[in-house]
Protein backbone atom coordinates (compact mmCIF):
# COMPACT_ATOMS: atom_id res chain seq x y z
CA UNK A 1 0.00 0.00 0.00
CA UNK A 2 0.89 3.65 -0.65
CA UNK A 3 1.99 5.10 2.29
CA UNK A 4 2.01 9.32 1.96
CA UNK A 5 4.54 12.20 3.46
CA UNK A 6 1.99 12.98 5.56
CA UNK A 7 1.54 9.46 6.93
CA UNK A 8 5.36 9.46 7.18
CA UNK A 9 5.32 12.88 9.24
CA UNK A 10 2.73 11.09 12.15
CA UNK A 11 5.05 8.60 12.17
CA UNK A 12 8.53 9.92 12.78
CA UNK A 13 6.89 12.51 14.67
CA UNK A 14 5.55 9.81 17.31
CA UNK A 15 9.35 8.22 16.92
CA UNK A 16 10.99 11.45 18.08
CA UNK A 17 9.19 12.02 20.83
CA UNK A 18 8.59 8.76 22.16
CA UNK A 19 12.59 8.92 22.12
CA UNK A 20 12.52 12.30 24.01
CA UNK A 21 10.47 10.94 26.39
CA UNK A 22 12.80 8.36 26.98
CA UNK A 23 15.97 10.92 27.00
CA UNK A 24 13.81 12.85 29.83
CA UNK A 25 12.95 10.40 31.83
CA UNK A 26 16.86 9.57 31.88
CA UNK A 27 17.69 12.51 34.40
CA UNK A 28 16.25 10.28 37.08
CA UNK A 29 16.03 7.01 36.24
CA UNK A 30 19.71 6.59 36.52
CA UNK A 31 20.02 7.43 39.95
CA UNK A 32 19.80 4.03 42.17
CA UNK A 33 18.04 0.49 41.21
CA UNK A 34 14.80 1.64 42.85
CA UNK A 35 14.08 4.53 40.92
CA UNK A 36 14.94 2.83 37.39
CA UNK A 37 12.54 0.10 38.45
CA UNK A 38 9.66 1.50 40.54
CA UNK A 39 10.09 5.49 39.87
CA UNK A 40 10.28 6.65 43.35
CA UNK A 41 6.62 4.85 44.92
CA UNK A 42 5.47 8.24 44.00
CA UNK A 43 3.12 7.74 40.88
CA UNK A 44 -0.30 8.97 40.55
CA UNK A 45 -3.68 6.05 40.21
CA UNK A 46 -4.23 7.86 37.11
CA UNK A 47 -0.71 7.75 35.22
CA UNK A 48 -0.33 3.79 36.22
CA UNK A 49 -4.04 2.90 35.28
CA UNK A 50 -3.06 4.36 31.69
CA UNK A 51 0.56 2.43 31.62
CA UNK A 52 -1.39 -0.60 32.73
CA UNK A 53 -4.01 -0.53 29.80
CA UNK A 54 -1.59 0.89 27.08
CA UNK A 55 0.65 -2.19 28.20
CA UNK A 56 -2.35 -4.35 27.20
CA UNK A 57 -3.40 -2.56 24.08
CA UNK A 58 -0.69 -4.90 22.76
CA UNK A 59 -0.79 -5.03 19.02
CA UNK A 60 -1.16 -8.93 19.34
CA UNK A 61 -4.36 -7.84 21.25
CA UNK A 62 -6.20 -6.92 18.29
CA UNK A 63 -4.80 -9.90 16.30
CA UNK A 64 -6.00 -12.24 18.80
CA UNK A 65 -9.48 -11.24 19.50
CA UNK A 66 -10.09 -10.79 15.30
CA UNK A 67 -8.58 -14.79 15.47
CA UNK A 68 -11.29 -15.51 18.01
CA UNK A 69 -14.05 -13.37 16.45
CA UNK A 70 -13.57 -15.37 12.86
CA UNK A 71 -13.39 -18.22 15.12
CA UNK A 72 -16.20 -18.34 17.49
CA UNK A 73 -17.97 -15.16 16.89
CA UNK A 74 -18.02 -12.18 19.63
CA UNK A 75 -19.08 -14.83 22.58
CA UNK A 76 -15.74 -16.42 21.62
CA UNK A 77 -13.84 -13.63 23.09
CA UNK A 78 -15.08 -14.87 27.21
CA UNK A 79 -12.35 -16.41 27.15
CA UNK A 80 -10.49 -13.49 28.24
CA UNK A 81 -13.04 -11.36 29.42
CA UNK A 82 -13.76 -13.89 32.26
CA UNK A 83 -9.95 -12.47 33.66
CA UNK A 84 -12.18 -9.55 34.75
CA UNK A 85 -13.05 -11.30 37.59
CA UNK A 86 -9.38 -11.43 38.83
CA UNK A 87 -8.57 -7.71 37.72
CA UNK A 88 -11.56 -6.93 40.36
CA UNK A 89 -10.38 -9.65 43.26
CA UNK A 90 -6.99 -7.67 42.58
CA UNK A 91 -8.74 -4.02 42.45
CA UNK A 92 -10.76 -4.05 46.14
CA UNK A 93 -8.27 -7.23 47.66
CA UNK A 94 -4.85 -7.19 46.88
CA UNK A 95 -4.04 -3.97 45.51
CA UNK A 96 -3.46 -2.67 49.01
CA UNK A 97 -2.01 -6.28 50.59
CA UNK A 98 1.13 -5.00 47.49
CA UNK A 99 1.50 -1.90 48.34
CA UNK A 100 2.13 -2.58 52.00
CA UNK A 101 4.35 -5.33 51.24
CA UNK A 102 7.11 -2.72 50.02
CA UNK A 103 8.67 -4.80 47.79
CA UNK A 104 10.55 -3.89 44.93
CA UNK A 105 9.28 -6.86 42.58
CA UNK A 106 6.60 -9.02 43.26
CA UNK A 107 9.29 -12.21 43.36
CA UNK A 108 10.99 -10.37 46.08
CA UNK A 109 7.45 -11.30 48.23
CA UNK A 110 8.50 -14.76 48.39
CA UNK A 111 11.10 -14.19 50.56
CA UNK A 112 8.69 -11.65 52.63
CA UNK A 113 6.13 -14.39 52.89
CA UNK A 114 8.30 -17.65 53.30
CA UNK A 115 11.62 -18.55 54.77
CA UNK A 116 14.69 -20.88 54.23
CA UNK A 117 16.30 -22.27 50.96
CA UNK A 118 12.71 -23.24 49.40
CA UNK A 119 11.87 -19.32 49.56
CA UNK A 120 14.97 -18.73 47.63
CA UNK A 121 15.29 -21.15 45.16
CA UNK A 122 11.13 -19.63 44.40
CA UNK A 123 13.30 -16.33 44.24
CA UNK A 124 15.66 -17.28 41.64
CA UNK A 125 14.30 -19.60 39.48
CA UNK A 126 11.20 -17.44 39.09
CA UNK A 127 13.56 -14.54 38.05
CA UNK A 128 14.61 -16.32 35.11
CA UNK A 129 11.49 -18.87 34.88
CA UNK A 130 9.26 -15.16 34.27
CA UNK A 131 11.64 -12.77 33.97
CA UNK A 132 13.24 -14.61 30.57
CA UNK A 133 11.58 -17.28 29.22
CA UNK A 134 7.50 -16.12 30.43
CA UNK A 135 8.48 -12.71 29.24
CA UNK A 136 10.42 -13.57 26.53
CA UNK A 137 7.30 -15.74 24.79
CA UNK A 138 4.59 -12.10 25.28
CA UNK A 139 7.08 -10.31 24.17
CA UNK A 140 7.40 -13.16 20.83
CA UNK A 141 4.02 -12.83 20.23
CA UNK A 142 3.61 -9.21 20.40
CA UNK A 143 6.95 -9.05 18.24
CA UNK A 144 4.81 -11.57 15.74
CA UNK A 145 1.75 -9.37 15.81
CA UNK A 146 4.32 -6.59 14.47
CA UNK A 147 5.63 -8.89 11.80
CA UNK A 148 2.18 -9.47 10.68
CA UNK A 149 0.76 -6.02 10.24
CA UNK A 150 3.81 -4.32 9.25
CA UNK A 151 4.23 -6.97 6.38
CA UNK A 152 0.80 -6.15 4.95
CA UNK A 153 0.67 -2.64 5.61
CA UNK A 154 4.66 -2.43 4.35
CA UNK A 155 5.67 -5.08 2.92
CA UNK A 156 8.78 -4.80 5.57
CA UNK A 157 10.26 -8.19 5.99
CA UNK A 158 10.38 -9.80 9.52
CA UNK A 159 13.67 -8.88 10.00
CA UNK A 160 13.15 -5.00 9.32
CA UNK A 161 10.22 -5.13 11.51
CA UNK A 162 11.71 -6.53 14.22
CA UNK A 163 14.88 -3.79 13.83
CA UNK A 164 13.15 -0.72 13.70
CA UNK A 165 10.59 -1.60 16.60
CA UNK A 166 13.64 -3.19 18.91
CA UNK A 167 15.71 -0.42 18.49
CA UNK A 168 13.39 2.21 19.64
CA UNK A 169 11.81 0.32 22.26
CA UNK A 170 14.99 -0.85 23.77
CA UNK A 171 16.49 2.48 23.31
CA UNK A 172 13.96 4.33 25.61
CA UNK A 173 13.22 1.76 28.10
CA UNK A 174 16.61 1.11 29.11
CA UNK A 175 17.15 5.34 29.09
CA UNK A 176 13.90 6.24 31.34
CA UNK A 177 13.76 3.10 33.38
CA UNK A 178 9.66 2.63 34.85
CA UNK A 179 9.44 6.65 34.64
CA UNK A 180 10.28 6.85 30.70
CA UNK A 181 8.08 3.64 30.21
CA UNK A 182 4.70 5.54 32.50
CA UNK A 183 4.99 8.65 30.00
CA UNK A 184 5.66 6.94 27.08
CA UNK A 185 2.76 5.04 27.77
CA UNK A 186 0.81 7.57 28.53
CA UNK A 187 1.32 9.52 25.15
CA UNK A 188 1.05 6.07 23.57
CA UNK A 189 -2.14 5.29 24.78
CA UNK A 190 -4.06 8.35 23.70
CA UNK A 191 -2.40 7.65 19.72
CA UNK A 192 -3.52 3.99 20.22
CA UNK A 193 -7.18 4.74 21.12
CA UNK A 194 -7.89 7.03 18.38
CA UNK A 195 -6.04 5.27 15.83
CA UNK A 196 -8.58 2.22 17.20
CA UNK A 197 -12.05 4.04 17.11
CA UNK A 198 -10.90 5.85 13.71
CA UNK A 199 -10.00 2.47 11.95
CA UNK A 200 -13.34 0.79 12.94
CA UNK A 201 -15.45 4.01 12.31
CA UNK A 202 -14.15 4.08 8.70
CA UNK A 203 -13.38 0.43 7.66
CA UNK A 204 -17.37 0.09 9.08
CA UNK A 205 -18.38 2.77 6.32
CA UNK A 206 -15.86 1.64 3.15
CA UNK A 207 -18.05 0.68 -0.02
CA UNK A 208 -17.89 -3.01 0.75
CA UNK A 209 -19.74 -2.99 3.62
CA UNK A 210 -21.83 0.47 3.24
CA UNK A 211 -22.94 0.97 7.31
CA UNK A 212 -23.16 -0.74 10.18
CA UNK A 213 -26.73 -1.59 9.80
CA UNK A 214 -24.90 -3.58 6.31
CA UNK A 215 -22.25 -5.36 8.61
CA UNK A 216 -24.64 -6.48 11.16
CA UNK A 217 -27.54 -7.64 8.97
CA UNK A 218 -24.77 -9.37 6.37
CA UNK A 219 -25.12 -13.47 6.13
CA UNK A 220 -21.34 -13.85 7.25
CA UNK A 221 -21.93 -11.65 10.30
CA UNK A 222 -25.43 -12.01 11.35
CA UNK A 223 -24.41 -15.31 12.96
CA UNK A 224 -21.31 -13.89 15.06
CA UNK A 225 -23.03 -11.17 16.54
CA UNK A 226 -24.20 -12.72 19.91
CA UNK A 227 -22.15 -11.29 23.17
CA UNK A 228 -23.43 -14.63 25.18
CA UNK A 229 -22.53 -17.86 23.35
CA UNK A 230 -25.81 -20.31 22.09
CA UNK A 231 -26.99 -21.73 25.50
CA UNK A 232 -27.91 -25.04 23.03
CA UNK A 233 -24.46 -25.83 21.88
CA UNK A 234 -22.58 -27.16 24.39
CA UNK A 235 -19.45 -27.55 22.40
CA UNK A 236 -18.94 -23.97 22.14
CA UNK A 237 -20.94 -22.97 25.57
CA UNK A 238 -18.60 -25.14 27.46
CA UNK A 239 -14.97 -23.99 26.48
CA UNK A 240 -16.23 -20.86 25.77
CA UNK A 241 -18.15 -19.67 28.67
CA UNK A 242 -18.63 -21.91 31.21
CA UNK A 243 -14.82 -22.93 31.79
CA UNK A 244 -13.12 -19.48 31.77
CA UNK A 245 -16.19 -18.19 34.04
CA UNK A 246 -15.97 -21.46 36.55
CA UNK A 247 -12.47 -22.14 36.34
CA UNK A 248 -10.31 -20.35 34.54
CA UNK A 249 -9.99 -17.10 35.98
CA UNK A 250 -9.22 -18.21 39.22
CA UNK A 251 -7.44 -21.06 38.33
CA UNK A 252 -4.25 -20.21 35.95
CA UNK A 253 -1.84 -17.39 35.95
CA UNK A 254 -1.37 -15.64 32.67
CA UNK A 255 0.80 -12.86 32.76
CA UNK A 256 -1.18 -9.04 33.15
CA UNK A 257 -4.30 -11.65 34.52
CA UNK A 258 -2.41 -13.12 37.86
CA UNK A 259 -5.11 -14.06 40.70
CA UNK A 260 -3.83 -12.08 43.61
CA UNK A 261 -2.15 -9.16 40.96
CA UNK A 262 1.38 -10.17 40.26
CA UNK A 263 4.10 -9.18 36.76
CA UNK A 264 3.67 -5.88 35.66
CA UNK A 265 0.46 -4.93 37.37
CA UNK A 266 2.09 -5.98 40.81
CA UNK A 267 4.67 -3.49 40.08
CA UNK A 268 2.54 -0.87 38.99
CA UNK A 269 0.47 -0.99 42.00
CA UNK A 270 4.42 -1.22 44.13
CA UNK A 271 5.46 1.91 41.93
CA UNK A 272 1.74 3.64 43.68
CA UNK A 273 1.80 6.78 45.81
CA UNK A 274 -0.08 5.10 48.35
CA UNK A 275 -2.92 2.11 49.18
CA UNK A 276 -5.72 4.38 47.72
CA UNK A 277 -3.50 5.24 43.79
CA UNK A 278 -2.77 0.93 43.50
CA UNK A 279 -6.29 0.67 44.02
CA UNK A 280 -7.74 3.62 41.09
CA UNK A 281 -4.87 2.30 39.34
CA UNK A 282 -6.41 -1.20 38.77
CA UNK A 283 -9.93 -0.02 38.69
CA UNK A 284 -9.03 2.19 36.04
CA UNK A 285 -7.44 0.05 34.24
CA UNK A 286 -9.97 -2.89 34.44
CA UNK A 287 -13.05 -0.46 33.39
CA UNK A 288 -10.68 0.48 30.05
CA UNK A 289 -9.13 -2.70 29.43
CA UNK A 290 -12.98 -4.67 29.43
CA UNK A 291 -15.45 -2.23 28.40
CA UNK A 292 -14.17 0.07 26.49
CA UNK A 293 -11.63 -0.91 24.21
CA UNK A 294 -12.68 -4.17 22.64
CA UNK A 295 -15.64 -2.88 20.64
CA UNK A 296 -13.70 -1.27 17.39
CA UNK A 297 -11.35 -4.57 17.22
CA UNK A 298 -14.46 -6.61 17.07
CA UNK A 299 -16.19 -4.18 14.34
CA UNK A 300 -12.91 -4.48 12.68
CA UNK A 301 -13.01 -7.99 12.71
CA UNK A 302 -17.16 -8.42 11.79
CA UNK A 303 -15.76 -6.62 8.93
CA UNK A 304 -13.00 -8.76 7.78
CA UNK A 305 -15.72 -11.40 7.56
CA UNK A 306 -17.57 -9.94 4.35
CA UNK A 307 -13.93 -8.72 2.93
CA UNK A 308 -11.70 -11.43 3.81
CA UNK A 309 -14.24 -14.54 4.27
CA UNK A 310 -11.36 -16.99 3.91
CA UNK A 311 -7.89 -17.30 4.32
CA UNK A 312 -7.39 -18.04 0.93
CA UNK A 313 -8.77 -14.22 0.11
CA UNK A 314 -6.38 -12.89 2.23
CA UNK A 315 -3.41 -14.88 0.46
CA UNK A 316 -4.66 -13.43 -2.98
CA UNK A 317 -4.55 -10.44 -1.75
CA UNK A 318 -1.41 -10.80 0.11
CA UNK A 319 1.10 -12.87 -2.26
CA UNK A 320 3.84 -12.06 -0.08
CA UNK A 321 2.95 -12.76 3.37
CA UNK A 322 5.05 -15.84 4.67
CA UNK A 323 2.44 -18.31 3.92
CA UNK A 324 3.76 -19.94 8.47
CA UNK A 325 2.74 -16.48 9.14
CA UNK A 326 -0.83 -16.89 7.06
CA UNK A 327 -3.69 -17.30 9.69
CA UNK A 328 -7.42 -15.66 10.62
CA UNK A 329 -5.56 -13.24 12.93
CA UNK A 330 -3.88 -11.53 9.63
CA UNK A 331 -7.49 -10.27 8.90
CA UNK A 332 -7.22 -7.02 11.21
CA UNK A 333 -4.17 -5.61 9.94
CA UNK A 334 -5.32 -6.34 6.05
CA UNK A 335 -8.70 -4.53 6.45
CA UNK A 336 -6.46 -1.63 7.65
CA UNK A 337 -4.79 -1.23 4.67
CA UNK A 338 -8.15 0.84 3.06
CA UNK A 339 -7.59 3.26 5.31
CA UNK A 340 -6.84 6.55 3.26
CA UNK A 341 -4.11 9.35 4.10
CA UNK A 342 -4.04 10.36 7.30
CA UNK A 343 -5.49 7.87 9.18
CA UNK A 344 -3.53 5.61 7.81
CA UNK A 345 -0.62 7.18 9.94
CA UNK A 346 -2.41 7.53 12.55
CA UNK A 347 -3.57 3.86 12.91
CA UNK A 348 0.10 3.08 12.00
CA UNK A 349 1.45 5.58 14.86
CA UNK A 350 -1.04 3.55 17.16
CA UNK A 351 0.00 0.42 16.35
CA UNK A 352 3.56 0.78 16.55
CA UNK A 353 2.35 2.95 19.50
CA UNK A 354 0.79 -0.91 21.24
CA UNK A 355 4.10 -2.88 20.33
CA UNK A 356 6.20 -0.42 21.94
CA UNK A 357 4.12 -0.34 24.81
CA UNK A 358 4.32 -3.64 25.37
CA UNK A 359 7.30 -4.44 24.79
CA UNK A 360 9.01 -1.45 26.43
CA UNK A 361 6.77 -2.77 29.51
CA UNK A 362 8.06 -5.98 29.46
CA UNK A 363 11.90 -5.35 28.70
CA UNK A 364 11.67 -3.18 32.53
CA UNK A 365 9.41 -5.99 34.16
CA UNK A 366 11.42 -8.44 32.62
CA UNK A 367 15.35 -7.03 34.04
CA UNK A 368 14.03 -6.18 37.34
CA UNK A 369 13.65 -9.66 37.97
CA UNK A 370 17.04 -10.74 36.67
CA UNK A 371 18.57 -7.69 38.36
CA UNK A 372 16.54 -7.35 41.33
CA UNK A 373 15.70 -11.26 42.09
CA UNK A 374 18.79 -12.74 40.69
CA UNK A 375 21.43 -10.37 39.97
CA UNK A 376 21.80 -8.20 43.07
CA UNK A 377 20.19 -11.54 45.48
CA UNK A 378 22.46 -14.21 44.14
CA UNK A 379 25.02 -13.18 41.87
CA UNK A 380 26.79 -10.01 43.46
CA UNK A 381 24.80 -8.58 46.17
CA UNK A 382 27.16 -5.64 47.29
CA UNK A 383 27.18 -4.32 43.55
CA UNK A 384 26.65 -0.33 43.63
CA UNK A 385 23.23 0.94 42.23
CA UNK A 386 25.44 2.40 39.05
CA UNK A 387 25.93 -1.66 38.55
CA UNK A 388 22.39 -2.59 38.87
CA UNK A 389 21.02 -0.08 36.78
CA UNK A 390 23.87 -1.11 33.80
CA UNK A 391 23.23 -5.03 34.70
CA UNK A 392 19.31 -3.40 34.15
CA UNK A 393 20.02 -1.75 30.54
CA UNK A 394 21.74 -4.89 29.53
CA UNK A 395 19.18 -7.46 30.58
CA UNK A 396 16.91 -5.16 28.64
CA UNK A 397 19.02 -5.49 25.11
CA UNK A 398 19.32 -9.07 26.03
CA UNK A 399 15.80 -9.91 26.25
CA UNK A 400 14.71 -8.23 23.10
CA UNK A 401 17.03 -10.25 21.02
CA UNK A 402 15.59 -13.53 22.37
CA UNK A 403 12.35 -12.19 21.96
CA UNK A 404 13.11 -11.31 18.21
CA UNK A 405 14.31 -14.88 17.31
CA UNK A 406 11.44 -16.07 18.59
CA UNK A 407 9.24 -14.52 16.53
CA UNK A 408 10.76 -15.67 14.10
CA UNK A 409 9.31 -19.22 14.42
CA UNK A 410 5.64 -18.51 16.19
CA UNK A 411 2.58 -19.02 13.69
CA UNK A 412 -0.14 -17.17 15.70
CA UNK A 413 -0.79 -15.10 19.02
CA UNK A 414 -3.89 -18.07 19.91
CA UNK A 415 -1.36 -20.68 19.97
CA UNK A 416 0.89 -18.87 22.17
CA UNK A 417 -2.25 -17.95 24.67
CA UNK A 418 -3.15 -21.26 24.97
CA UNK A 419 0.11 -22.51 26.02
CA UNK A 420 0.62 -19.75 28.77
CA UNK A 421 -2.86 -20.65 30.24
CA UNK A 422 -1.70 -24.25 29.67
CA UNK A 423 1.35 -23.96 31.91
CA UNK A 424 -0.23 -21.74 34.67
CA UNK A 425 -3.26 -24.17 35.07
CA UNK A 426 -3.79 -24.78 38.74
CA UNK A 427 -1.73 -22.33 40.36
CA UNK A 428 -3.74 -19.28 40.14
CA UNK A 429 -5.83 -20.51 43.56
CA UNK A 430 -2.41 -20.47 45.55
CA UNK A 431 -1.64 -16.88 44.65
CA UNK A 432 -5.13 -15.95 46.06
CA UNK A 433 -4.84 -17.72 49.27
CA UNK A 434 -0.68 -17.33 49.64
CA UNK A 435 -2.31 -13.86 51.47
CA UNK A 436 -4.90 -15.47 53.55
CA UNK A 437 -3.80 -18.85 55.08
CA UNK A 438 -1.06 -19.23 56.76
CA UNK A 439 -0.32 -22.93 56.00
CA UNK A 440 0.75 -22.71 52.73
CA UNK A 441 4.24 -22.58 52.06
CA UNK A 442 7.36 -22.79 49.84
CA UNK A 443 7.21 -26.00 48.73
CA UNK A 444 3.14 -25.61 47.89
CA UNK A 445 4.71 -23.25 45.33
CA UNK A 446 7.45 -24.90 44.00
CA UNK A 447 5.10 -28.04 43.43
CA UNK A 448 2.21 -27.00 41.72
CA UNK A 449 5.17 -25.16 39.48
CA UNK A 450 6.75 -27.87 38.64
CA UNK A 451 3.46 -30.09 37.84
CA UNK A 452 1.83 -27.72 35.84
CA UNK A 453 4.67 -27.32 33.71
CA UNK A 454 5.04 -31.05 33.16
CA UNK A 455 1.11 -31.60 32.66
CA UNK A 456 1.29 -28.78 30.04
CA UNK A 457 4.27 -30.47 28.38
CA UNK A 458 2.49 -33.85 28.56
CA UNK A 459 -0.76 -32.86 27.09
CA UNK A 460 0.50 -30.29 24.56
CA UNK A 461 3.37 -32.59 23.30
CA UNK A 462 2.46 -36.51 24.15
CA UNK A 463 -1.13 -37.41 24.99
CA UNK A 464 -2.11 -37.48 21.67
CA UNK A 465 0.89 -39.42 20.12
CA UNK A 466 0.34 -42.22 22.54
CA UNK A 467 -3.10 -43.11 20.88
CA UNK A 468 -4.77 -43.37 24.27
CA UNK A 469 -8.34 -41.48 24.05
CA UNK A 470 -6.71 -38.80 22.33
CA UNK A 471 -8.69 -35.46 22.99
CA UNK A 472 -10.03 -34.13 19.85
CA UNK A 473 -9.67 -29.92 19.52
CA UNK A 474 -13.09 -29.23 20.02
CA UNK A 475 -12.49 -30.77 23.54
CA UNK A 476 -8.95 -29.08 24.37
CA UNK A 477 -10.86 -27.38 27.07
CA UNK A 478 -10.36 -30.96 28.68
CA UNK A 479 -6.32 -30.24 29.04
CA UNK A 480 -6.91 -27.24 30.91
CA UNK A 481 -9.38 -28.86 33.50
CA UNK A 482 -7.29 -32.02 34.11
CA UNK A 483 -4.26 -29.67 34.41
CA UNK A 484 -6.03 -27.83 37.11
CA UNK A 485 -7.44 -31.05 38.72
CA UNK A 486 -3.81 -32.66 39.12
CA UNK A 487 -1.98 -29.40 39.84
CA UNK A 488 -4.48 -28.93 42.54
CA UNK A 489 -4.34 -31.92 43.98
CA UNK A 490 -0.47 -31.85 44.28
CA UNK A 491 0.26 -28.88 46.19
CA UNK A 492 -3.12 -29.44 48.65
CA UNK A 493 -1.33 -32.21 49.61
CA UNK A 494 1.97 -31.24 49.78
CA UNK A 495 0.80 -28.02 51.53
CA UNK A 496 -0.60 -30.58 54.54
CA UNK A 497 2.50 -33.19 54.15
CA UNK A 498 4.98 -30.64 54.30
CA UNK A 499 6.43 -28.15 57.57
CA UNK A 500 5.02 -24.80 57.45
CA UNK A 501 7.02 -21.79 57.31
CA UNK A 502 8.65 -20.84 60.47
CA UNK A 503 6.60 -18.77 62.76
CA UNK A 504 8.73 -15.82 62.82
CA UNK A 505 8.60 -15.79 59.18
CA UNK A 506 5.00 -15.72 59.38
CA UNK A 507 4.43 -13.20 61.95
CA UNK A 508 6.54 -11.08 60.45
CA UNK A 509 4.81 -10.91 57.10
CA UNK A 510 1.56 -10.48 58.73
CA UNK A 511 2.39 -7.61 60.96
CA UNK A 512 4.06 -5.75 57.68
CA UNK A 513 1.17 -6.33 55.43
CA UNK A 514 -1.78 -6.80 58.01
CA UNK A 515 -4.12 -9.19 56.01
CA UNK A 516 -7.59 -10.02 57.47
CA UNK A 517 -7.08 -12.43 60.11
CA UNK A 518 -9.30 -15.49 59.33
CA UNK A 519 -6.58 -18.14 57.73
CA UNK A 520 -4.04 -17.26 60.34
CA UNK A 521 -6.35 -17.81 63.67
CA UNK A 522 -4.45 -21.16 64.14
CA UNK A 523 -1.23 -19.21 63.92
CA UNK A 524 -1.96 -16.37 65.87
CA UNK A 525 -3.94 -18.79 68.46
CA UNK A 526 -0.28 -19.46 69.91
CA UNK A 527 0.41 -15.64 70.34
CA UNK A 528 -2.54 -14.37 72.12
CA UNK A 529 -0.56 -10.74 72.22
CA UNK A 530 -0.46 -10.68 68.20
CA UNK A 531 -3.52 -8.13 67.26
CA UNK A 532 -5.68 -9.98 64.52
CA UNK A 533 -6.58 -7.42 61.64
CA UNK A 534 -10.35 -8.42 61.00
CA UNK A 535 -10.03 -6.05 58.29
CA UNK A 536 -12.79 -5.22 55.33
CA UNK A 537 -12.34 -8.87 53.79
CA UNK A 538 -16.54 -9.20 53.33
CA UNK A 539 -16.76 -5.64 51.80
CA UNK A 540 -14.00 -5.35 49.23
CA UNK A 541 -15.41 -9.33 47.78
CA UNK A 542 -18.57 -7.41 47.55
CA UNK A 543 -17.30 -4.47 45.86
CA UNK A 544 -15.42 -7.16 43.46
CA UNK A 545 -18.81 -8.35 42.71
CA UNK A 546 -20.50 -5.35 42.00
CA UNK A 547 -17.19 -4.02 40.40
CA UNK A 548 -17.09 -7.16 38.03
CA UNK A 549 -21.27 -6.52 37.37
CA UNK A 550 -20.49 -2.81 36.47
CA UNK A 551 -17.86 -3.58 33.64
CA UNK A 552 -19.53 -6.49 32.30
CA UNK A 553 -22.82 -3.97 32.06
CA UNK A 554 -21.05 -1.56 30.43
CA UNK A 555 -19.04 -3.74 28.10
CA UNK A 556 -22.66 -5.30 26.80
CA UNK A 557 -24.18 -1.66 26.70
CA UNK A 558 -21.73 -0.75 23.87
CA UNK A 559 -22.50 -3.77 22.39
CA UNK A 560 -26.43 -3.41 22.70
CA UNK A 561 -25.93 0.62 21.81
CA UNK A 562 -23.92 -1.06 18.63
CA UNK A 563 -26.51 -3.49 17.51
CA UNK A 564 -28.90 -1.19 17.88
CA UNK A 565 -30.73 -2.33 20.79
CA UNK A 566 -32.20 0.24 22.82
CA UNK A 567 -34.13 -1.32 25.28
CA UNK A 568 -31.39 -3.89 26.16
CA UNK A 569 -28.66 -1.15 26.09
CA UNK A 570 -30.45 1.63 28.11
CA UNK A 571 -31.02 -1.41 30.98
CA UNK A 572 -27.36 -2.09 30.39
CA UNK A 573 -26.24 1.27 30.87
CA UNK A 574 -28.11 1.77 34.11
CA UNK A 575 -26.89 -1.49 35.45
CA UNK A 576 -23.35 0.19 34.89
CA UNK A 577 -23.97 3.69 36.54
CA UNK A 578 -25.78 2.46 39.53
CA UNK A 579 -22.60 0.30 39.81
CA UNK A 580 -20.09 2.57 39.26
CA UNK A 581 -21.68 4.87 42.11
CA UNK A 582 -21.72 1.92 44.71
CA UNK A 583 -17.76 0.79 43.69
CA UNK A 584 -16.89 4.57 44.11
CA UNK A 585 -18.57 5.30 47.50
CA UNK A 586 -16.90 1.64 48.68
CA UNK A 587 -13.64 3.29 46.91
CA UNK A 588 -13.50 6.16 49.35
CA UNK A 589 -14.73 4.38 52.56
CA UNK A 590 -11.87 1.72 51.98
CA UNK A 591 -9.03 1.83 54.44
Amino acid sequence: MNISIIDWAIIISFFVISMLIGVFASKTAGKNAKEFFLSGRNMPWWLLGVSMVATTFSADTPNLVTDIVRKNGVSGNWVWWAFLLTGMLTVFVYAKLWRRSEVTTDLEFYELRYGGKGAAFLRAFRALYLGVFFNVVIMATVSLAAIKIFGVMLGLSSWETLLIVSVVTVIYSSLGGLKGVLLTDFFQFFIAMAGAFGAAIYVVNLPEIGSLNNLLTHPNVSDKLNIIPDFSDWNLLIPLFIMPLAVQWWATWYPGAEPGGGGYIAQRMLSAKDEKNAIGATLLFNITHYAIRPWPWIIIALSSLIVFPQLSDMQEAFPNIEPGKLGDDLAYSAMLTFLPTGLIGVVLASLIAAVMSTLSTHLNWGSSYVVNDFYARFVKPTASDKELVAVGRLSTVGLMVLAALLATVLSNALEAFNILLQIGAGTGLIFILRWFWWRINAYTEISAMVVSFLVAIYFESIHNKLGFWPIPDDMAYLKLLFGVTLTTITWVSVTLLTKPEDDTVLLAFYRKVRPASWGWKNLLAKYPEEKEEVGQLPMEIGLMLIGSIMVYAALFAAGFWIYGETLPAVTATVVSVIGGVLVFRGWKKMK
